[in-house]
């Protein structure tokens, strides 16, 4: 069954309204040397935004601050429309160590920066950037809570984070009736799936939304690029002004990534996609959670392109073929727990309704 951008999904355990696919902004400005010039960039929200779509992320360092820059001039007069989503953490003064990190200094010096950029007096969904494996979950937490009470933020996200810390704090979170994180933000994609151990099962258990970020792993999942293109980048700085230098740093660029490839192009034919669209898609088929891919791109023509992937939908072959092609080795308990199921149920049937 094809989805539309105005098929809107409740995110998480709140009841926002979101479309099933978000808009990233962090080509939004070519500061980083391969962005969206602004007529482009606004060509894209507005592509975005006249299908229904409206659920936008950004962050305080994408670009320099050039993306939420351009994106509150955009939403000048509809703004009410747009779900906003940014994140803090990443440090935005290098050579000042409380300009970065989890700590509460920084994420009040960072949320009045971004309401400036943005030109809008609340943020929608804020979130924790990066873990920094140093702030104290109470400090963060109690952060978070004061800035939804003092209505800068309506709701609370966290991203890139240990499975086990989110759980700390959303259980502190309800314990302590402080506001509750609503979102989780992760790479997902078919040539990452190692989030599948812990951080989706969590997610669903603890109510939150999931949205993935790089779903076509830096545009390995389009099909661009070949076995010649490994040796070529290794070694590259990943801010080189090349999409290909940023995949090559982040892992996304392998012999086995590439296999997977080779499998998503056939699964593309029979669907009469793109690979692009395919692999998006595949995301937009998980269920429980659902998850919300984020969709960048550098033209508006390349993100309309994109959408396609709403259009799909997959046999159970060609699920099968993808699940296969890009399957993860188990891990324990994951790998062990399986083995004793029957002793722990004493021979009875039981099944737990989702």
């Amino acid at each position: 069954m094809s989805l539309q951008l105005d098929d809107y999904l409740t995110l998480g355990r709140s009841g926002l309204r979101v479309s099933p696919v978000s808009l990233g902004t962090m080509t939004f400005g070519d500061d980083w040397g391969w962005g969206s010039p602004e007529a482009e960039a606004r060509a894209i929200l507005d592509a975005y935004m006249e299908r229904g779509g409206n659920f936008i992320d950004t962050a305080n360092f994408y670009t320099g601050g050039t993306s939420e820059t351009l994106l509150g001039k955009f939403l000048t007069g509809r703004r009410d429309r747009a779900v906003i989503a940014t994140k803090y953490t990443l440090n935005t003064e290098p050579g000042n160590v409380n300009a970065g990190g989890n700590h509460r200094r920084n994420m009040v010096r960072a949320v009045e920066a971004s309401l400036r950029r943005l030109g809008t007096d609340y943020i929608d969904l804020y979130y924790l950037h990066v873990w920094d494996h140093l702030t104290p979950v109470d400090e963060i937490m109690r952060g978070f809570d004061d800035l939804v009470r003092a209505g800068k933020i309506v709701y609370v996200g966290i991203s890139d984070a240990p499975a086990w810390q989110v759980a700390r704090m959303q259980t502190l979170a309800d314990l302590r009736g402080w506001a509750p994180l609503v979102a989780l933000q992760i790479e997902h994609s078919l040539v990452e799936r190692s989030v599948e151990h812990d951080l989706l099962p969590m997610a669903h258990e603890l109510g939150l939304g999931v949205l993935a970020w790089s779903p076509l792993a830096s545009g390995v999942l389009s099909g661009k690029y070949s076995r010649a293109d490994i040796a070529a980048l290794q070694g590259k700085p990943m801010f080189d002004g090349t999409r290909a230098a940023v995949a090559a740093a982040m892992g996304s660029l392998s012999e086995r990534n590439l296999d997977i490839v080779d499998t998503l192009k056939a699964v593309a034919e029979d669907v009469g996609h793109t690979p692009a669209q395919t692999a998006i898609a595949w995301l937009l088929d998980r269920q429980a959670p659902r998850v919300i891919p984020i969709l960048g791109a550098r033209t508006a023509a390349q993100f309309t392109e994109n959408l396609g992937a709403l259009e799909i939908t997959f046999n159970d072959d060609q699920r099968r073929r993808l699940e296969a092609a890009s399957a993860i080795a188990p891990i324990f308990p994951g790998r062990f727990l399986p083995r004793v199921r029957d002793q722990v149920l004493g021979g009875a049937r039981v099944v737990r309704p989702a």
